[in-house]
């Protein structure tokens, strides 16, 4: 089972704060280190499988919309946003925008209950449902690798 809260989406004050809120410059991969902590080794690994030939998501750029937002990874397939990784202190977020096909498909598979529930309760915008889920464990890895093959199938 996940680690994924799976009482309700959370709300944005309950998220943990972005690590670079404020920078004015893309965080480089020593103060990513340092903010991410214990967590470091599940962000490597989650994007070395994002990478790797199964997936092929091998773009990656900084984002920052604003600083009072702070920086996010967005990782790319073929220029095709797939996920967005968000660091906090001593954690990390995903962020999926998934259409209604990928929806269905997550929605059909073997998904814990708990991330269903985040989907169902997820907001949904005109370029598709807005997923965001913290990243605690190797479980959480394998919910985040399932989501994005249902978005790039999708």
């Amino acid at each position: 089972m996940s680690t994924v809260k799976a009482k309700s989406t959370p709300q944005k004050s309950e998220l943990p704060a972005n690590a670079f809120i404020g920078n004015q410059n893309a965080p480089t991969e020593k103060e990513v280190a340092s903010a991410l902590g214990r967590v470091k080794p599940l962000w490597d690994q989650l994007i070395a499988s994002l990478q790797s030939e199964e997936f092929k998501v091998r773009e990656s750029e900084w984002k920052c919309p604003a600083p009072k937002y702070g920086w996010s990874l967005r990782l790319k397939r073929g220029g095709r946003n797939i996920v967005y990784l968000i660091p906090a202190v001593g954690t990390f977020r995903v962020a999926f925008t998934l259409g209604k096909k990928a929806v269905s498909a997550a929605m059909a598979s073997d998904l814990p209950d708990g991330i269903k529930q985040v989907i169902k309760d997820a907001p949904v915008y005109p370029e598709g449902t807005g997923v965001r889920f913290e990243v605690h464990s190797q479980k959480d890895i394998a919910v985040v690798l399932k989501l994005a093959r249902f978005k790039l199938e999708n």
